[in-house]
C-alpha cells in the first residue's frame, strides 16, 4: 500500500496548517496582498481613483492587428507628482480635454491592473474633467466648466 501526501489522524493538524500556509504562496492574489505590491508599485498607491493635471495630449498607435491612433493624455498626479498616461474614451473626448485641466483617472479594467485591449502600456482612463463627468460632456448633458 502507498503512503499519503497529507497526514491524517489526531495529531495531524499542525502539519496540515503548515502545508496550507506554504501552498497559499502559489496564489498570486495572496502574494500581492501580503507583499503589499499594489501600494508599493502602483502610481495611485492602492487608491481606486486619482486626481491630476493634464500635461499634454498624445496619440498612441494601437497594437497589432489593429491600426489607428488611440487618444490619450499625460497626467501628473496631485498626490505624488508621478506622470502617467491615461486613455480618453469616447468620440471627440480629446477636443474636450485641454492642457492644465484637472482630471480624475481610474483603472481601465485590464486583467490584474495591466493595460487593456489594443492600447499599449496604458493602465488608466479619464472619467472626469474639471469635476464634471467626461461622458456627460460628450453626450451634451453638461457643459465643461472653464477654470
Amino acid at each position: 500500500m502507498m503512503g499519503k501526501k497529507s497526514p491524517v489522524g489526531l495529531y495531524a493538524a499542525r502539519t496540515l496548517r503548515e502545508k496550507y500556509k506554504e501552498k497559499r504562496w502559489h496564489d498570486w492574489k495572496y502574494r500581492r496582498r501580503i507583499l503589499r505590491l499594489k501600494e508599493r508599485f502602483d502610481p495611485l498607491e492602492g487608491a481606486p481613483m486619482a486626481r491630476g493635471i493634464v500635461i499634454e495630449k498624445v496619440g498612441l498607435e494601437a497594437r497589432q492587428p489593429h491600426s489607428g491612433l488611440r487618444k490619450a493624455v499625460r497626467v501628473q498626479l496631485a498626490k505624488n507628482g508621478i506622470v502617467v498616461t491615461a486613455f480618453a474614451p469616447g468620440d471627440g473626448a480629446l477636443n474636450v480635454i485641454d492642457e492644465h485641466d484637472e482630471v480624475i483617472i481610474e483603472g481601465i479594467g485590464g486583467s490584474r491592473g495591466r493595460s487593456y485591449g489594443d492600447i499599449p502600456g496604458v493602465r488608466y482612463k479619464v472619467i472626469k474633467v474639471n469635476n464634471v463627468s467626461l461622458q456627460a460632456i460628450l453626450t451634451g448633458k453638461k457643459e465643461k466648466p472653464t477654470r
